[in-house]
């Protein structure tokens, strides 16, 4: 049994889980997200079900981005189950971190224009499949989120963004 604990314990500092203690408490109450620490306080998960809930998340994300491929010559589908299947795992990081943590973490300065992109791209995509069903919008919509996609992914990897500029500069620098 001891050793299942430590093995939990390892767990929760691998994923980022911080255990609270009472000066963390009194520090929520008084942030400026007045929502978000109600709703972190209402809805306590223990580490097993942040871990499920990130795992069933993240599979059902994948899945629904992976099965998108087989309606791929339907741009009005394709990007409706590719979009689903990205919110799928953007929110699966929400089990992990909390969702409080996460807001925080994509309005963070380094990645606020990233997360701002992404959102409107993924907006832009829903929109152009569901309510404008104009297949060529859609497949344009879901090349530019996928493109915001991956900036997205790269903030949170230090220098990525700059060493993926840096590449895109020399690959095609059209001076010889």
């Amino acid at each position: 049994m001891e050793k299942m604990s430590q093995a939990m314990e390892k767990m929760r500092m691998l994923v980022g889980i911080e255990v609270e203690d009472e000066q963390q408490h009194a520090d929520e109450e008084e942030s400026s997200f007045a929502f978000m620490d109600d709703f972190n306080r209402n809805c306590t998960l223990s580490t097993k079900q942040r871990l499920y809930g990130f795992a069933i998340c993240l599979v059902a994300g994948l899945t629904c981005t992976l099965m998108s491929l087989l309606v791929f010559f339907n741009p009005i589908k394709f990007g409706v189950a590719f979009t689903f299947g990205n919110l799928l795992s953007l929110g699966s990081t929400g089990f992990l971190i909390g969702p409080k943590r996460q807001v925080n973490m994509m309005l963070d300065p380094v990645r606020i224009y990233a997360t701002a992109l992404y959102l409107a791209s993924i907006l832009l995509a829903l929109l152009c499949a569901l309510y404008v069903h104009n297949k060529l919008l859609t497949l344009v919509a879901i090349i530019l989120e996928f493109g915001a996609l991956i900036w997205y992914s790269m903030s949170y990897i230090p220098f990525a963004r700059a060493m993926i500029s840096k590449i895109m500069v020399a690959c095609f620098d059209t001076e010889f």
